[in-house]
């Protein structure tokens, strides 16, 4: 029963016995007057002595009330005036107040009164944008802040030996990585085993020194291969010096003119140690798809960064690899009842041609094959390869508009993307969507983004041009092979453009392929009428270059004025142009299109990596070839978004 009906059933009791007795004295005088009188005087005595007893009690309550507010006040007074909390009252101009005896040994008085700016240029931020609470760093302690606005009182919490233990447990997180030697085998094919020990000597040597500066565990599992145990602390002293590990290496082994390059995979983040090998093995399959001499190192989060990669990297195909490869596309296009082949948007020569070379492995399976195409995204350098394969009545039939490979789709297509490896830049992203099998075939460096669960991958960013990895293809399998004259100069032309004319990016392999091609009919001449230009364009072209200038060490930038506007195939060309001019390592050219977009175009021959420069600026590409577009910046903004990219590289890399 709750205390305030007892007391209330207490009292209706006492009551009631009251009556009572004064009814049963009143009966006791009616027959014996002297105990009525007796009992009278004791019950009025006992009336007197209860409401005695409950003055003193009332006193000893309001004395207990009194005392208790006391003490409460009091613990409070103490709470503001004692205890290890900043207390900071604030006017409606943020000015301060009143601080407690806490903030004060660490404010002067000269802060009354004045800006809460002198606090902490956090603070006045924090609270116009009516945050409940902040963190700030006062005399070298963290603090976490409290923010009451109607108040306009601050609570100052010290958290520093909270951010101490959790800085140190970050800084104690394993790290796996796996380091891998990209050209050993390639290097050390036939080498005397002295000369071979001693290579390998020079790059243990480097390893270990490395290891153990930065106190990493380091073991070998392979013959080139190692793995390598550290904590973050380790890891962020390594980005801050951006793997200088890769430039020793590779100077070490030059100097034994056999120049060994590295490659590391690095998992970090809050997780197992094996999802962080996982990570690990990802993030070193990502750097050799991007070519190699570099560092890719993936959080648990899903970021990439990477460091490196400024060497061009060195042909290491075998053709075993083609062979093997080859003969699983074969397997493949038989066990498909049609093979749909797409490049990427606005497809170029090498994009075109290598479709073409796909077409023919269909063709020579007897498998039915057709290439998506957009008539309304023709690159205007394929125009005239178009019109000539418009002239060609079967090849013609075989090319189809990507609604029609819509609607063409079966549950045993095969979908070959040429090209590209990125969804995002198809013909037709849904077209990835709506097939189960999926090939790639490329030889850009592999980015973040990439096509989905595909059932075979040949990406070899060693090789010049896609065509080139088809152009190999071919030759394996085992049908014999019957190129048409423009089928076989379409695939040569996309090698010679992406080569620029066997320039740059060209290996013994690559003139193998040209030579094939050209034993297939491949002509020459007809190469040259499919890459000439209007006089037109040429001019346009010139008219960008003349406004180029050298920026620093043999960068050279170009920018359109603001009310011109170029397709991207002619601000391309312009820096291939650019490219061939005297002390020109690399080469950029910066120009409003027809879409709005500002495009960046990057070109060089090796010695500098463009792709790096451009990923950095949201872009992409190949070591020698790039790009970048931006919505919504002006030139000049491009121009230096450009010039701090090109700084932070030439300062030591880029990381993304």
């Amino acid at each position: 029963m709750p205390r305030f009906l007892l007391r209330r059933w207490h009292g209706y009791h006492v009551v009631s016995l009251f009556f009572v007795a004064v009814l049963f004295i009143a009966i006791l005088t009616f027959y014996q007057w002297q105990l009525g009188l007796l009992g009278y005087f004791l019950l009025s005595l006992l009336v007197i002595y209860i409401i005695q007893a409950r003055k003193s009690f009332e006193k000893d309550l309001e004395k207990y009330i009194s005392t208790l507010t006391h003490r409460v006040n009091k613990a409070g007074e103490e709470a503001v005036t004692e205890l290890p909390i900043g207390i900071l009252l604030f006017n409606e101009e943020y000015e301060v107040q009143w601080a407690n005896p806490f903030m004060m040994n660490f404010l002067s008085r000269e802060f009354l009164g004045e800006s809460l700016e002198k606090v902490s240029d956090g603070l006045i931020p924090a609270i116009k944008k009516g945050d409940y609470e902040t963190e700030l760093t006062l005399n070298e302690r963290h603090y976490f802040v409290y923010i009451r606005q109607e108040e306009r009182l601050l609570y100052f919490f010290d958290m520093t030996d909270t951010a101490e233990t959790r800085s140190l447990y970050q800084d104690e997180q394993t790290v796996i990585g796996l380091i891998y030697l990209d050209n050993y085998d390639e290097v050390t094919q036939g080498m005397d085993d002295q000369i071979r020990s001693k290579l390998m000597s020079h790059v243990t040597s480097s390893l270990n020194y490395w290891a153990n500066e930065y106190q990493i565990l380091l073991r070998s599992i392979a013959s080139d291969r190692f793995i390598a145990v550290m904590n973050k602390k380790a890891l962020d002293e390594l980005e801050k010096t951006r793997f200088e590990l890769l430039d020793e290496v590779r100077e070490v082994t030059g100097k034994e003119k056999v120049p060994i390059t590295l490659s590391i995979g690095v998992g970090s983040g809050e997780s197992s140690l094996r999802e962080l090998g996982n990570l690990a093995q990802s993030s070193l399959d990502l750097a050799l798809g991007r070519g190699g001499d570099q560092v890719a190192i993936k959080d648990t989060n899903g970021k990439v960064r990477f460091y490196g990669g400024k060497s061009n990297a060195m042909e290491k195909r075998t053709r075993v690899r083609a062979r093997v490869i080859s003969h699983a596309l074969r397997d493949f296009v038989l066990e498909s009842d049609q093979v749909i082949i797409m490049g990427h948007k606005n497809p170029d020569m090498d994009a075109i041609g290598a479709a073409i070379g796909v077409l023919k492995i269909a063709d020579v399976n007897n498998t039915d094959a057709y290439v998506v195409v957009d008539p309304n995204d023709i690159n205007p350098d394929v125009q005239k390869l178009m019109e000539e394969v418009g002239e060609h009545e079967h090849l013609w039939s075989q090319f189809i508009t990507p609604d029609e490979a819509l609607d063409e789709l079966t549950r045993h297509t095969l979908l070959v993307v040429v090209d590209t490896h990125k969804p995002s830049l198809v013909i037709e992203p849904r077209l990835v969507d709506a097939v189960d099998r999926v090939v790639v075939l490329d030889h850009h460096r592999r980015g973040e983004e990439f096509i989905k669960d595909p059932v075979l991958v040949y990406m070899e960013p060693y090789a010049s041009s896609t065509a080139e990895l088809v152009t190999e293809l071919l030759e394996y399998q085992p049908q014999k092979l019957n190129m048409d004259v423009l089928e076989a100069t379409a695939m040569l032309a996309g090698i010679i453009v992406d080569t620029k004319s066997f320039a740059i990016r060209t290996g013994s392999r690559t003139f193998d392929a040209a030579s094939f091609l050209k034993s297939h009919g491949a002509d020459t001449t007809l190469v040259q009428m499919l890459l000439k230009e209007d006089i037109e364009q040429y001019v346009r072209r010139s008219r960008l270059i003349e406004k180029a200038s050298i920026y620093r060490d043999g960068m050279a930038i170009a920018k359109a004025s603001r009310e011109e506007t170029y397709d991207q195939i002619l601000i391309a060309q312009a820096a291939d142009t650019l490219l061939t001019m005297n002390d020109v390592k690399g080469s950029f050219v910066i120009s409003k299109r027809q879409d709005g977009k500002t495009s960046i175009s990057a070109r060089s021959l090796g010695e500098v990596n463009v792709q790096l420069i451009m990923e950095a600026l949201d872009g992409g590409g190949h070591l020698t070839n790039a790009a970048t577009q931006f919505e919504g910046v002006s030139i000049e903004e491009a121009e230096d978004k450009l010039m701090q990219a090109i700084d932070d590289y030439l300062e030591g890399g880029t990381k993304e």
